[in-house]
């Protein structure tokens, strides 16, 4: 039964005119329609995105900065209005706030080594959560154990929300920084940053947002958060992998010694003395993604042609139908249930490994992801090895979450 009628998405949201633009959801996996639950791993891209990045390579193509030949000038000019598109998107006050990376992942260690490296000292303290990916954790211990520091963990409830009241608990003269996931991978939770930061900025401290997970279901405005750093990356948002972006205040950024040293990250080079450029080429050493950059862009455009809210709205349907048809089907058990969640499902299948449930489920053309999602901590927190891991995009329909109980029910079966 579909529960489109049951749980209408809003009328001016088309999902069957949005699915075509997504060439690869017209496939076939084991003979089923692909039913693409994957999103928080990686999200696919539209039609509108490919084409820009073949029109970049067969139009626009070479080395930017510094040559004054019409390629050159026409990729550099396409690559800084990326800058500008991921600027207004995020809300940064300026361009040069937007440092382009190869993702979340090299955002974190930039700040960690970059910012890290200067400013923790022996006997600090960092705060993080129990729920951070280990991208926003194993950094900030490399950094730890280098300079002797240690580091602070925010506790959950068993619904998977951060105790703030323990969070705040955690400060004192020696922290010096909190590092926090905007959107938690394997649960989904939205974590209260906003109130976070307000709490560390009161105490001097500042704060990186590890953004991975929002970026592509909420409306991010680093401003009205007055976050210190925020990160995301572009595959998880319709765009290519490889690309990814790293904002920070201008003042931070400046105060910072340059995570790597190469070309265009150069002011002047002599043998005895270098003086770096100034930001973002400070942090952009070598060749950059240039084409990975122009696609994240056309990404960006295309989703503010659909709107944040609009696509906030249809993936909180599709969760409360997949939550609500989960929680009634005996056997399975819901992990994390927030009450504020972006659109993922975590869940375990009684006496069935997660492997074994994802292998099952692909056979019946189901993608979800399997495993402990890159957070073996929150695992060990709920008391579980692994999960199976249900992540909804704005493409994603209702009828795609009767494709998804169904296929648990088939799981079920062959295990009984």
């Amino acid at each position: 039964m579909s529960h489109t009628s049951t749980h209408p998405a809003p009328v001016a949201f088309d999902v069957a005119r949005i699915r075509a633009d997504f060439p690869i959801l017209n496939l076939s996996v084991a003979g089923k329609p692909l039913v693409y639950l994957d999103n928080a791993a990686s999200s696919q891209m539209p039609q509108a995105v490919i084409d820009r990045l073949v029109r970049y390579q067969t139009h626009e193509h070479a080395n930017i900065h510094r040559a004054v030949h019409y390629l050159s000038e026409t990729a550099t000019a396409a690559y800084e209005a990326a800058r500008v598109t991921l600027q207004r998107f995020i809300n940064a006050h300026e361009a040069r706030e937007v440092i382009f990376t190869s993702g979340t992942t090299e955002s974190i260690n930039l700040v960690a080594q970059s910012w890290g490296r200067q400013n923790i000292r022996a006997g600090d303290e960092i705060i993080l959560t129990v729920l951070e990916h280990h991208s926003n954790i194993v950094p900030w211990q490399m950094l730890a154990q280098e300079k002797g520091a240690t580091i602070r963990v925010v506790p959950m409830n068993d619904a998977g929300e951060l105790m703030l009241d323990q969070y705040q608990a955690l400060f004192n003269e020696h922290t010096r920084l909190v590092s926090v996931g905007h959107v938690s991978n394997a649960l989904g939770s939205i974590h209260p940053v906003k109130e976070m930061i307000a709490f560390a900025h009161a105490h001097g401290v500042p704060v990186l947002v590890d953004g991975a997970q929002a970026a592509p279901h909420l409306t991010v405005d680093v401003q009205d958060l007055d976050c210190d750093f925020y990160a995301f990356s572009g595959h998880k948002l319709c765009g290519p992998t490889g690309i990814g972006i790293l904002y920070g205040r201008a003042a931070l950024l400046e105060a910072m010694p340059p995570f790597k040293g190469g070309g265009d990250m150069i002011h002047t080079v002599t043998f005895e003395k270098t003086t770096y450029a100034p930001i973002p080429n400070k942090f952009e050493a070598g060749t950059p993604p240039i084409a990975a950059a122009i696609g994240l862009a056309a990404a960006v455009n295309y989703l503010n042609t659909i709107g944040m809210a609009a696509i906030a709205a249809h993936e909180h349907e599709l969760l409360r139908d997949a939550t609500e048809q989960l929680a009634a089907t005996p056997g399975v058990r819901l992990l994390g249930t927030a009450q504020h969640k972006a659109a993922v499902l975590s869940f375990v299948l009684q006496g069935i490994h997660p492997h074994d449930v994802g292998t099952l489920l692909n056979q019946e053309g189901v993608a979800v992801r399997t495993g402990h999602h890159c957070a073996q901590p929150l695992m060990a927190r709920l008391g579980v090895a692994a999960t199976s891991r249900a992540s909804f995009a704005f493409y994603n329909t209702h009828a795609e979450v009767d494709a998804l109980v169904a296929g648990i029910r088939t799981v079920q079966k062959v295990f009984a």
